[in-house]
């Protein structure tokens, strides 16, 4: 370390040197000094002791063969005190033997006597940074068992052996666990609920050529409530490089209070779907009765009028239904069941799907070539929905002649889907507003256009609910671009 390296140091690693050794103990505090290192001189193994009982040192350079306690008793008392400081054997009996013994017990390293001060300067220097990295790792620890902490999901991991690795206040609250401390213990200690165990042993059983996160919706409370809390469990294994299963990992999300607002929403849409459509099928029957002449003649005028209204009609009672259908398919997207799904495939299949109508409207559809796409974990109905939305209004909003792109690319942890089209565009004023619910972009050109403004919403929910993302890029009169963003597996 050069001399500016050490004026960089915000906080100097402290260096205990034990060595019966005056020229040794001296000669190693002037070197070490010099490198920016607080250095405190110990003669002897109980001297030693009792300095690294009342304070802490990064870095210990202990002599072996001392008279009274040993460097090796010293040794063990260090780690038992200080597991994290890193320990330099040095002595002069530098032998196989006493090297591994010294090992054994937790050394860092050893260097022979006599060394010279570049040899002590390298060995130092690496239990420095042998120190600060069992350090770093430590405080991630630490930091990231205190966000688990403070989650107000429930998180609890199991290991292989089906034992519990962690489990935060939040999860050992909803289990009502109130005894000692569950770490350690099988994970059938702590949950009660059946349910929950088999989720967890299927999770735990799952083949290395499977990875699935399986997701359901649970009561849980005690025997006897008048009403249980119901949660949102996912449950899905973690692996190491080969794919071995390593334990699973649990996480409870309390849905009690979305699950009352959905019912309420829900018993609100059917009422007022059924009160829409039962009065509106009543008027188209009346129409068609009309149209036939079956209540008198009617005039071309007359007849075009009715044609209109029955057209306004029918897209009522379609309202009625997508409004119908927007509920079911967001009250499923709490409790997703997602599986790895190859989504080059299901690209290639909604590409050829919608090239009939693409063809019929005088439309090129195009599919770029698709690179190696990693597996997603999904919801593959939700992902086949999703595509089919997007390529459906590209194929709406471009007229004849006009162009759709659809690729894909990898971009950092997300898979990115881009459909692209050279269609009516989105003025930038109403870009913001295309993800509402019942929006439509209304002009001359779009007026024409049969639309009830709820399937952006729809994909914009399955895609958050897949905790992905979507954005879009349009300009009047020369097409819009969607790119939706899917976490694939690392």
């Amino acid at each position: 370390m050069t001399e500016k390296q050490s004026t960089d140091i915000l906080f100097k690693p402290k260096i205990l040197v034990v060595d019966d050794e005056k020229v040794i103990r001296n000669g190693c505090r002037e070197v070490l000094t010099q490198e920016g290192y607080e250095a405190t001189l110990a003669e002897n193994g109980e001297l030693g002791l009792k300095m690294i009982e009342k304070a802490h040192f990064d870095v210990i350079l202990l002599d072996l063969m001392m008279p009274g306690l040993s460097g090796f008793d010293v040794l063990s008392h260090v780690k038992a005190l200080h597991p994290d400081t890193s320990i330099i054997v040095i002595t002069g009996y530098a032998t196989i033997e006493n090297s591994i013994e010294a090992m054994k017990k937790g050394a860092f390293d050893f260097i022979p006597k006599p060394f010279s001060p570049d040899q002590l300067r390298v060995v130092v220097s690496k239990a420095i940074e042998h120190t600060g990295a069992l350090k770093d790792i430590a405080n991630e620890k630490s930091r990231m068992r205190v966000l688990i902490n403070l989650l107000a999901n429930g998180v609890m991991v199991a290991d292989a052996e089906k034992k519990v690795v962690l489990a935060n206040p939040a999860f050992m609250k909803i289990m009502r666990f109130q005894g000692d401390d569950i770490i350690g213990r099988p994970f059938t200690v702590l949950i009660k609920n059946e349910q929950l165990q088999q989720m967890i042993e299927s999770s735990l059983s799952m083949t290395e050529d499977v990875l699935t996160e399986l997701t359901e919706e649970l009561d849980i409370g005690e025997d006897g409530e008048d009403k249980k809390a119901v949660y949102v469990v996912k449950c899905r294994p973690f692996r190491d490089r080969v794919g071995r299963n390593l334990g699973t990992i649990t996480v409870l999300s309390d849905i009690t209070y979305l699950k009352d607002i959905n019912q309420r929403k829900s018993d609100f849409v059917s009422m007022v779907a059924h009160e829409i459509r039962s009065p509106m099928n009543s008027v188209m029957a009346q129409i068609k009765v009309i149209q036939d002449g079956l209540a008198g003649d009617v005039t071309p005028k007359q007849g075009e009028i009715l044609g209109r209204a029955s057209e306004k009609i029918n897209g009522l009672v379609s309202l009625s239904s997508e409004l119908l259908n927007m509920a079911s398919r967001e009250a499923g997207l709490i409790a997703l069941e997602r599986t790895e799904i190859d989504m080059t495939e299901v690209i290639k299949d909604q590409v050829d799907f919608h090239q009939p109508k693409a063809h019929a409207n005088g439309i090129q559809l195009k599919l770029d070539p698709l690179p190696d796409l990693p597996p997603v974990l999904a919801n593959k109905q939700n992902m086949e929905e999703v595509l089919s939305n997007l390529i459906a209004n590209a194929i709406n909003y471009t007229p004849g002649k006009g162009k759709i792109t659809v690729s894909a690319r990898l971009e950092k942890h997300h898979l990115c889907i881009r459909v692209s089209d050279t269609g009516l565009g989105i003025a930038e004023d109403e870009l913001g507003r295309i993800f509402d619910r019942f929006y439509r972009v209304k002009n001359e050109k779009t007026r024409y256009i049969i639309g009830t403004g709820l399937g952006l919403p729809i994909v914009k929910s399955i895609v958050e609910a897949h905790d992905g993302m979507i954005r879009v890029e349009s300009t009047p009169d020369h097409g819009s671009t969607f790119y939706v963003y899917i976490p694939f597996k690392n």
